[in-house]
């Protein structure tokens, strides 16, 4: 049996879901943990916007994965011949092909590569169908209606900006210095080179700075969504017939979630400082 981790903000969740779909596709008796990563405080688990389900392991399969069990017997002989846990974590940033000869194994890591289920693209696409929005589930708020039919009936980029937990000290500064202004405003000319009717939809975690330092006739401010009902913001994001993302797992999937065939997508030319990040980009992205 394979675990797959579930961790993170709904980027990384849908990343990590849509391996738990390829391990699936493969044969393999695979299941989610969904409990480790989560608690008070956290970010929200947010999978269910799309009517998705999936087998979750109990506590006693997570223990026996992870050689946690608290009897007696079982703690002497850890002390003894140390713990053999079957938690194997994603080496670095690039597509881990080891990842799929692991069982049983507890698969923790962000997984963000297309590779990963390169051979189950349809079955992903098929299920990051935002049905609880489109059941009511998830309601979609006026504001939000009124934006969607602009979007729809607009030449719409879907901007995102990332800043808020990006700029915490802790992260050692692997984010400083790649979406700055200046690649905002290169993207948008990039854009408007091909497209003079382009209309930008700007969506942030910090929508007083965007406002303040994007603005215009061509642009529009998206507000409205919070860290619990952020799939707000991917939603719109998806509908909009081009992209500007940042180095965010988010945007990464409002571009990919985007049926546009002509769609532009432009990313960052570097995804992280420090680390090699090759197999996060699409063949459909314009790297600038």
């Amino acid at each position: 049996m394979v675990i797959v981790q579930l961790s993170g903000g709904l980027g990384n969740q849908m990343f990590e879901y849509a391996l738990y779909l390829a391990l699936a596709a493969r044969g393999r008796q695979v299941k989610m943990d969904d409990v480790t990563c989560y608690g008070q405080g956290t970010r929200p688990k947010q999978l269910d916007v799309f009517g998705i389900d999936y087998e979750r392991a109990s506590r006693e399969e997570l223990i026996q994965m992870t050689d946690a069990s608290m009897a007696p017997f079982q703690r002497i002989r850890r002390k003894l011949a140390g713990r053999r846990s079957k938690a194997y974590r994603e080496a670095g940033v690039n597509m881990d092909p080891t990842v799929f000869e692991r069982d049983p194994a507890l698969l923790e890591g962000c997984f963000q590569s297309e590779k990963y289920f390169a051979d189950c693209r349809e079955q992903v696409r098929e299920a990051f169908q935002f049905r609880g929005i489109e059941n009511g589930k998830y309601p979609l708020p006026e504001s939000f209606r009124e934006l969607l039919t602009q979007i729809e009936g607009t030449q719409s980029v879907g901007v995102h900006i990332r800043r808020g937990d990006y700029l915490d000290p802790s992260h050692g500064g692997i984010y400083t210095g790649i979406c700055t202004p200046d690649y905002y405003s290169r993207a948008f000319a990039r854009i408007r080179e091909r497209y003079p009717a382009a209309v930008f939809y700007l969506f942030s975690n910090d929508p007083e700075w965007t406002g303040a330092h994007f603005g215009g006739a061509d642009m529009r401010l998206v507000t409205g969504s919070t860290e619990e009902t952020g799939y707000l913001d991917l939603f719109l994001m998806s509908r909009c017939r081009h992209q500007i993302i940042a180095n965010s797992s988010f945007s990464w999937w409002g571009a990919w979630l985007n049926g546009n065939p002509e769609k532009m997508v432009i990313a960052p030319e570097r995804w992280l400082n420090g680390q090699t990040c090759e197999d996060i980009y699409t063949e459909d992205m314009i790297r600038i």
